[in-house]
């Protein structure tokens, strides 16, 4: 009796050890703590005591070895301790570096926040196991070394600069989604050859120069969108019959004609090409795609008859208005 019950005293205490978090990681989350100020809904209220695993607000760790795998801080949330305060977040100061020697992170997210300030520290990019990637601050440059990345989220702040010209090495990503910020300079065409991608969405930014023909070759992307950006040139051939469904390009400087090049494999739950300086008649092939839902070529200067037939059949003058010439149904005959 005496050695089982010394038995299942050893093996309680290595489950302790386990789910218990290392002092390395409690330090490292005490000192990421103390470089932010969050004086309205006190989340880090909870983080005392030694056990950073157990009931710290937003932290979670990995079951088998009982390091902080996942920091899940957001300024919005549905959690009771907004609700009741009343407000979204605001918290202000500093990422600070030391978030870097969590090194079995899989997963941050540190967004949605006001106040908070400076870069994100460039060492992040170097953590062998992150996975989902939502801060606030600035792009690192060394972003493209997070190859096991799978999801960008960096919506809603003030990031500025150019996209890393290597930022086709994160191969993993699925998403990358950085609408509404400050970035400038083209689209690089390594993104192309990030295989998995299935949703970019670079809108609401500063983005110029064309865009790349081979985002239409690329296996998987479903969702473009680039709109409110100061895009120029034309557009390319290859978005027209890709696998892209949801395509948004407007209020761009985009030029020339609309590609006639509509067909089978053209598959659009939404295409908005409105507010761009586009000319000439509207395709014709357009009635040979196998799906238009939503499709927006208001303000341009598109000149000549609307086609008959779908998608036109239920489209309204609205997808339409301030052209130069087009006419025919739904607008005046011609």
């Amino acid at each position: 009796m005496t050695s089982f019950l010394f038995i299942t005293a050893i093996l309680l205490a290595a489950a302790s050890a386990v789910t218990c978090c290392p002092a390395s990681d409690r330090d490292a989350l005490l000192a990421f703590k103390a470089s932010l100020h969050e004086p309205y809904l006190g989340i880090f209220n909870s983080w005392t005591g030694n056990d950073c695993c157990h009931k710290w607000y937003g932290i979670s760790c990995d079951s088998t070895n009982g390091r902080v795998a996942d920091i899940n801080l957001r300024g919005e949330s549905e959690d009771p301790l907004f609700q009741k305060a009343h407000r979204t977040g605001y918290m202000s100061g500093t990422i600070s570096p030391a978030i870097c020697k969590l090194t079995w992170l899989s997963s941050i997210i540190i967004a949605d926040w006001k106040g908070i300030t400076g870069p994100i520290p460039d060492c992040v990019s170097y953590l062998p196991y992150l996975r989902m990637l939502d801060l606030i601050g600035y792009i690192p440059r060394s972003i493209s070394g997070l190859t096991s990345l799978m999801h960008l989220d960096l919506r809603n702040n003030q990031f500025s600069g150019p996209l890393p010209r290597d930022i086709g090495k994160l191969r993993m990503m699925s998403r990358a989604l950085l609408s509404r910020n400050r970035i400038s300079g083209p689209i690089p065409n390594t993104i192309s050859y990030i295989y998995r991608l299935s949703d970019l969405d670079l809108s609401l930014n500063q983005i110029s120069g064309a865009i790349p023909p081979s985002l239409g070759k690329m296996g998987v992307l479903a969702t473009l969108n680039l709109d409110g950006n100061k895009l120029s040139g034309t557009i390319p051939t290859t978005l027209i019959n890709s696998g892209v469904s949801i395509l948004n390009l407007s209020k761009n400087a985009l030029e020339g004609n609309i590609p006639d090049v509509f067909g089978p494999r053209s598959y659009f739950t939404a295409m908005d090409l409105s507010y761009n300086q586009l000319k000439g008649p509207i395709p014709k092939s357009i009635s040979a795609a196998s799906y238009i839902g939503h499709l927006d070529l208001s303000h341009n200067h598109l000149c000549g008859q609307i086609p008959v037939g779908s998608p036109f059949d239920h489209l309204e003058a609205s997808s339409f208005a301030n052209n130069d010439c087009l006419c025919g149904k739904p607008l005046r005959s011609c």
